[in-house]
């Protein structure tokens, strides 16, 4: 098996390589670990080898790795925010609003402590700080060339509470989401050893392979292929073959190889159901799920549900590049691994269909398309969104007309409350939880919707699939998509860029005016709000017909097609002159008395973010 995927790994190592023929550079890792996990007491000891290519212009005097573990000890870093956040993650404090870290037993905490590090055979000085192992090289790393890390881990897992841990609240025993030395990535701006707070990741591209040996009664799930299935079994095996184990064998030494992914994830518990169906281009689904006659049928049912939403991702973006993705129910809600998901699995099942929606399209937004998530969650998180929006109307049998309108609502809810922040801000360090997950999910998701107004639907629609072309399997920036935008349409938009993520701005357009002026009506609009729009205007007369008109924005240099085309009503449409930001009202004339007109709407699509629209229509009577 391991051969079919060496063939697809070139091909990736090929597209890495034009791309760093273009000027484009990205790390490469490879990792070899051999883990041991103790059940009993839930520790595990660990031998990594890491193989660190440094492809970039920089001699690397030191590197850094993320060891997450450690940020489930009182006193840390996640700890001391939690004591300090107005709105601490609910998951994460007990009912008094107190930190669960600060309670935590020696035998609770998690731990990941390092020893015996070595730089090509040499020793090396390696010194724990926090959730950071900090290394200076034996040697530098010059430019494009590499060096051989090997270590010892042992690690400890902490009792669950965000994300990775033991004994989760639905009862699974392993949850083991960055449990490992964890190379951090190094980029065109430099390193990104972020301390462990509570955000979410950025990796290194490369290659990953882990035998993990834990007792024979325990059922796996996570990232990659299992290369030794027909000796493992549970559901793995191919089809006819019956899996027998030796005679007092104690142990099961299971063998992952995850190629081209930037990190490793798995999960075990001893009562794990194991369902395979085949998914779009034979992609095997994996479901693992506890034997709870209470939540099966659920899980059952989710089954052909996945493989129709990854077909839709497929045909909306591009197709999923792997050959296998792992639903699991495991970790503290819905969190995206590579090749997998934990999830919560015993609630409703809408809920349980809308976070497996979600999680699956991370896969592209986030472990294809590989963005920085603690600086730019609103891209990971929002693309998300919007393509999970889609997918979910697109499954119903009363479709939406707009499927995003809850996101605009949070939205403005969040500009009501002023607790806004740009979402340029790191995502460790919003005041609050609760903003900056309106930034990052539902503003996040607009940029998308609202894309769709400024350059129309079916370009926002070839931007996405050519954002994948491009940027797949690399680590694309806010400024990538923005330029896919452009050579897609052919408009200028570093205006929508600056205006929606880099500040605070924000939309505001009101009719001020409809005043009869002969035989002819005069329309005065004004801009309120600091940020620039086209604006689309709908008019309907008291005869029942209707009419559009649209004012280009002039620092876009474009016209957007008629909207009503796409959707077949192909109401008639003027293309009236361009409006320059700087002025702050704009008049046009229709050629129809006052009294014929009925009402006058700035964007019937609502899916320009107006935060005041009380003044967006305006009805003569």
């Amino acid at each position: 098996m391991k051969k079919i995927f060496l063939i697809a790994l070139i091909l990736m190592s090929f597209e890495t390589l034009v791309a760093q023929s273009s000027g484009y550079w990205q790390q490469q890792v490879d990792y070899k670990m051999d883990v041991v996990m103790n059940v009993k007491n839930y520790q595990y000891k660990g031998k990594q080898e890491l193989v660190y290519t440094n492809n970039s212009p920089d001699t690397l005097k030191r590197v850094f790795y993320h060891l997450y573990n450690n940020a489930f000890q009182p006193g840390s870093e996640m700890d001391a925010r939690l004591q300090s956040i107005k709105d601490p993650d609910t998951r994460m404090v007990n009912k008094m609003k107190e930190s669960r870290i600060k309670t935590l037993k020696p035998d609770e905490i998690g731990y990941l402590k390092i020893s015996n590090f070595k730089q090509d055979g040499v020793v090396a000085n390696a010194k724990t700080v926090g959730t950071i192992l900090e290394v200076t090289l034996v040697k530098p790393i010059l430019p494009n060339s590499k060096a051989t890390f090997t270590l010892d881990f042992d690690g400890q897992v902490p009792v669950q509470i965000r994300r990775s841990g033991r004994n989760n609240v639905e009862g699974i025993e392993l949850s083991m989401a960055q449990w490992y030395p964890k190379m951090a990535e190094f980029d065109f701006e430099g390193w990104h050893a972020d301390p462990y707070i509570a955000r979410e990741f950025h990796g290194v591209w490369g290659n990953f392979d882990v035998n993990i040996t834990i007792d024979k009664e325990y059922i796996l799930g996570g990232s990659g292929y299992l290369q030794n299935k027909n000796q493992i079994g549970y559901g793995y095996q191919d089809a006819g073959i019956n899996v027998v184990y030796p005679k007092n064998t104690k142990t099961l030494t299971w063998h992952f190889y995850a190629p081209m992914v930037h990190d490793f994830t798995w999960a075990a518990d001893k009562n794990y159901l194991h369902d395979l169906v085949k998914g779009p281009n034979n992609v095997d689904l994996h479901f693992l799920y506890k034997n709870n006659s209470e939540i099966i049928d659920n899980w059952k049912a989710l089954q052909p549900m996945m493989v129709y939403v990854m077909d839709f991702y497929n045909k909306k973006i591009g197709n999923y590049p792997y050959k296998q993705y792992s639903f699991i129910q495991g970790g503290d809600g819905g969190m995206e691994y590579a090749m997998c998901t934990l999830m919560l699995g015993n609630g409703k099942f809408e809920g349980i269909v809308g976070t497996a929606t979600h999680e699956l399209g991370h896969s592209w937004f986030q472990h294809i398309l590989a963005s920085n998530e603690s600086k730019h969650p609103w891209m990971d998180e929002g693309f998300t969104s919007y393509i999970e929006d889609l997918a979910l109307n697109d499954l119903r049998v009363n479709k939406k007309e707009n499927p995003f309108e809850d996101s605009y609502k949070a939205y403005y809810k969040l500009i009501e409350s002023g607790k806004e922040q740009s979402q340029t801000t790191h995502g460790d360090r919003y005041d609050e939880n609760r903003p900056y997950s309106i930034s990052s999910y539902y503003k996040g998701e607009i940029f998308l919707t609202q894309l769709e107004y400024v350059i129309g639907k079916e370009n926002v629609s070839k931007t996405l699939k050519k954002y994948y072309q491009d940027f797949k399997f690399k680590h694309p920036t806010p400024n990538d998509i923005k330029r896919t935008a452009e050579r897609i349409s052919g408009a200028n938009l570093d205006w929508y860029l600056t205006d929606w993520t880099q500040t605070t701005n924000t939309i505001d357009y009101g009719i001020k005016e409809v005043k009869e002026n002969g035989n002819s009506s005069k329309i005065t609009l004004e801009r309120i709000g600091r940020m620039p729009m086209p604006i689309d205007l709908l008019v309907e007369y008291t005869d029942g017909t209707k009419e559009s008109f649209y004012i280009p924005l002039r620092m876009m240099s474009f016209e957007k097609e008629n909207p009503s085309r796409s959707v077949g009503t192909a109401i008639k449409r003027t293309v009236l002159s361009d409006w320059a930001w700087a002025n702050q009202t704009y008049d046009f004339s229709i050629s129809k008395n006052k009294n014929t007109i009925k009402k006058v709407t700035i964007d019937p699509s609502r899916l320009m973010a107006d935060v005041k629209q009380a003044d967006n229509s305006y009805e003569i009577k």
